[in-house]
């Protein structure tokens, strides 16, 4: 018995590194799988459908099934289209891996307005698309009596969460994500349907890319040691996420290696108060009290 049998699973970006990597798991522990991937190169650049379906191709070969969409999930029509593909290869879908993404890194004064667009189109529109599709899938399940258990899994980084030089585009779609991650767990729980996010850190063409990062996600040259930036690392995560039995919904999670933590969202902590409003003066000797 697998954690995932029965389960119906569309997992975006899914044919290459972490996304495949979600792709396998979710195949080994039972679940049916959509393997989605353009198959875009690292800039969203290129149409390339072969990634996609080797990894449906070898999840087959394992004796799982899976089926292979090279919907793009920024395009209105391509999210349905991708919902559609799991009900009409499966009978249904109850989990949405939403892990596509691009990079064009560039620091805010040389950033160009296409690459601001272009990282936001596939991260949060892409979170967005295929997520209200298959919200409204879901809706009309618990609308029509049927009892619906389903689960979203947002990816969001700590590029946005805790902030990464370079990545104002990268970022930005990242925060976002999770404060989209938050609002709809709690507009869909009613249809009974669960929403977390995970902020990975694993080896991957992003990361092998990163400033700062690219020297130190290498494969330990000795096999003994446990390889923490291995992208296989953050699936079992995910799938425990995906699972019918799991209860957690509104949440946000870091994961590596054998680590995961939990995110505290923004919260409001010191205070300054007077009964008055106040004057810049006041405020330019209270303020350092405020921010310690």
């Amino acid at each position: 018995m697998g954690a995932l049998d029965g389960r119906i699973a569309i997992i975006t970006g899914a044919g290459r590194g972490i996304g495949r990597e979600h792709a396998l798991l979710f195949a080994a522990e039972g679940a049916k799988v959509v393997v989605n991937d353009l198959g875009g190169a690292l800039d969203g650049s290129g149409d390339d459908r072969t990634p996609a379906q080797q990894v449906a191709d070898e999840i087959v070969a394992a004796g799982g099934e899976a089926v292979a969409n090279a919907d793009d999930i920024t395009d209105w029509e391509g999210g349905k289209h991708l919902i559609d593909t799991a009900v009409e290869a499966f009978g249904d879908v109850n989990v949405l891996v939403n892990n596509a993404g691009i990079l064009r890194d560039r620091v805010l004064v040389n950033m160009s307005e296409a690459e601001w667009d272009a990282v936001v189109q596939v991260h949060l529109k892409g979170h967005f698309v295929p997520t209200r599709h298959a919200a409204a899938y879901w809706r009309e399940q618990s609308k029509a009596g049927k009892e619906v258990h389903a689960a979203v899994v947002n990816t969001s980084s700590t590029s946005g969460l805790l902030g990464n030089p370079g990545q104002a585009n990268y970022g930005a779609a990242k925060a976002g994500i999770a404060a989209f991650t938050v609002i709809t767990a709690e507009e869909l729980s009613r249809y009974g349907v669960r929403v977390n996010a995970i902020a990975p850190a694993a080896r991957t063409r992003m990361t092998e890319q990163t400033p700062g990062l690219s020297d130190i996600v290498q494969v330990p040259s000795d096999p003994s040691v446990f390889d923490k930036w291995d992208p296989a690392n953050i699936s079992p995560l995910v799938a425990y996420l995906a699972t019918e039995a799991c209860p957690i919904t509104g949440r946000v999670f870091f994961v590596q290696g054998g680590q995961v933590r939990l995110f505290q969202p923004w919260t409001m902590t010191e205070t300054i108060e007077k009964d008055d409003r106040w004057t810049v003066a006041e405020l330019a000797a209270e303020m350092p009290r405020l921010i310690g």
